[in-house]
């Protein structure tokens, strides 16, 4: 099995499977599984709300010791189809029953790092990272996430359990989770940022300041501007001297080559402020 990662050495980059499907015949999931894992990711993110844990299960059949598979619970879909349409369930009942039904879909017997998804107004954090500490006593869970949570939320739930890893957006145009940092660095806790490259906008967006920054700075690079945002999310993790794990999500091989060029891709100081700037 895949060891969870130390403070002090996360994985370099994963790989996040919110859209991951079986619908279109020029993107097939287990391809761009195996290719990421061929290539040396080995962090997957998954979610019961995406609606894909069986699918994420089928790609890693045969190769679940190469695998820290993630996911996450807590955030429910309403009746109605619309994408505000969601609620948040994170009572201990809630808990056990959403893991089982993880477990029983991913098709594995433990998953490495769990994630309660989203916050809740109204189930005080105690009580679910109490039932999540019993999942992790029981060999249900390897590691306690969290994810859309405030500082306060951090530091109450790791009082009951350590917490591996938070996960926040995370990007030049998302930057709130800066605010969070220094809680995160005190408690020993790892970010892990999805959505750096702002969900897409980042790739193709050049009509903005920001935006033509990173086409400047990515002409230099011979690269892409999607490619220098992600970089820009691997440097601030070495600049702050925090474990920052970067979680771009793509359905395509082509994509997540991109990707994984982009965590080599050395930005300069040069690059950075010019960066800052436009921020």
């Amino acid at each position: 099995m895949t060891p969870l990662w130390m403070p002090d050495h996360p994985p370099r980059q994963g790989l996040g499977l919110m859209r991951l499907r079986d619908s279109d015949p020029d993107r097939d999931p287990v391809t761009l599984v195996h290719t990421a894992l061929d290539c040396g990711i080995t962090l997957l993110d998954t979610a019961e709300m995406y609606g894909n844990e069986e699918l994420v299960g089928r790609t890693i059949a045969g190769r679940r010791d190469e695998v820290t598979i993630c996911s996450k619970f807590g955030v429910r879909w309403g009746d109605s189809g619309r994408r505000d349409d969601w609620s948040v369930h994170a009572d201990a009942a809630t808990v056990v029953a959403s893991c089982e039904n993880s477990l029983r879909r991913l098709g594995v017997e433990t998953i490495d790092l769990y994630y309660l998804h989203h916050r809740s107004e109204e189930t005080p954090i105690e009580e679910t990272v109490t039932a999540m500490a019993g999942l992790v006593a029981a060999g249900k869970i390897r590691a306690v996430g969290l994810s859309n949570v405030t500082v306060d939320d951090v530091r109450r739930a790791h009082a009951v359990h350590p917490v591996l890893a938070v996960q926040e957006q995370w990007s030049l145009a998302s930057r709130d989770v800066e605010a969070m940092l220094p809680t995160l660095a005190e408690l020993g806790v790892t970010l892990v940022a999805h959505s750096p490259t702002g969900h897409g906008v980042l790739h193709r967006d050049t009509n903005t300041p920001l935006g033509a920054a990173l086409a400047e700075v990515a002409r230099t690079h011979m690269a892409r501007p999607g490619q220098v945002a992600l970089a820009w999310v691997h440097h601030q993790g070495r600049l702050r001297d925090h474990p920052v794990v970067p979680l771009p999500g793509t359905t395509s091989v082509a994509h997540l080559q991109l990707n994984l060029a982009a965590a080599d891709l050395q930005l300069t100081d040069a690059d950075l402020a010019r960066l800052e700037a436009v921020s």
